[in-house]
């Protein structure tokens, strides 16, 4: 990963997709948001914001997620959000809108690291959309959760193994560890 070219992309971390199945990953993506911001990394959320005849509307009757408080970001991560590179809304899964793309292409990063929810669908379909714009997708697979359940967000990661590569998907542990320690202050005697 080249970290000087890199963003990391907080896919979805909304109060409609947090519940019992995807809420353990809310601390680990608020500590790994504050440590790659400390590094000086560009921190990138996306909010996924349902329409009114939207495709998820007419084919899944699924009318969720068009309004706050569930289009807002989860408490944990508001701060956070307030203080990235980007806030991104998005109409799909996907992270490409043509707002992205532009914004991308003028940062000049190179290496997207992906985390957030949903691993099977949003956070997939970005990473996805990322390999076949060229750059490097890197999905946090610990850091990444389904609010369908631990076998959906399984499934994603197997699905994204063969999408983008199986050395594609790592761990939090993995990004701290290459990641600079923050600069520190000299102490003045």
């Amino acid at each position: 990963m080249d970290l000087d070219r890199a963003a990391l992309i907080v896919i979805d971390m909304q109060n409609g997709f947090v519940n019992h199945h995807s809420r353990h990953v809310v601390p680990m993506v608020a500590s790994l948001v504050e440590r790659w911001t400390a590094a000086g990394g560009p921190v990138v959320f996306t909010r996924y914001v349902n329409y009114a005849g939207s495709p998820f509307e007419r084919f899944f009757d699924w009318t969720r997620l068009q309004r706050p408080p569930e289009t807002d970001i989860v408490p944990e991560l508001v701060e956070h959000a307030a203080s990235a590179y980007a806030v991104l809304d998005k109409p799909a899964y996907s992270l490409y809108t043509e707002q992205a793309a532009t914004l991308i292409a003028q940062a000049g990063w190179t290496d997207l690291v992906f985390c957030g929810i949903a691993t099977e669908s949003c956070v997939l379909k970005s990473a996805a959309d990322a390999f076949e714009r060229g750059h490097a997708p890197w999905i946090i697979t610990d850091a990444s959760a389904s609010d369908a359940g631990p076998s959906v967000h399984d499934a994603g990661l197997l699905v994204a193994r063969r999408l983008i590569g199986r050395r594609q998907l790592i761990t939090t542990g993995q990004v701290l560890r290459q990641l600079p320690s923050p600069l520190k202050t000299p102490v003045m005697e």
